[in-house]
């Protein structure tokens, strides 16, 4: 009997995918914000966090694109 269960843990390219950033950016974000939630563990391959914990942070910290904002018109602002 094969059991199927949905992963209720994430490393750091998931979250890079779950946050729509690179793997690098993930990285900064997790060690440059205090309330990132913590790992539950530390494996070989790296730490491992709870799903739902980086969910609820990301929704209170929406993550914005790379690069200088830009005007309406798409263009970039004057200084």
């Amino acid at each position: 009997m094969v059991v199927l269960m949905t992963s209720h843990l994430v490393g750091l390219s998931e979250i890079a995918t779950m946050l729509g950033v690179s793997r690098q950016r993930a990285g900064q974000l997790v060690r440059d914000y205090d309330d990132f939630p913590p790992p539950v563990a530390e494996l070989a391959s790296g730490r491992i966090w709870e799903t739902t914990a980086v969910e609820a942070w990301a929704k209170a910290h929406p993550v914005r694109p790379p690069g200088r904002p830009t005007g309406e018109s798409g263009q970039r602002e004057e200084s």
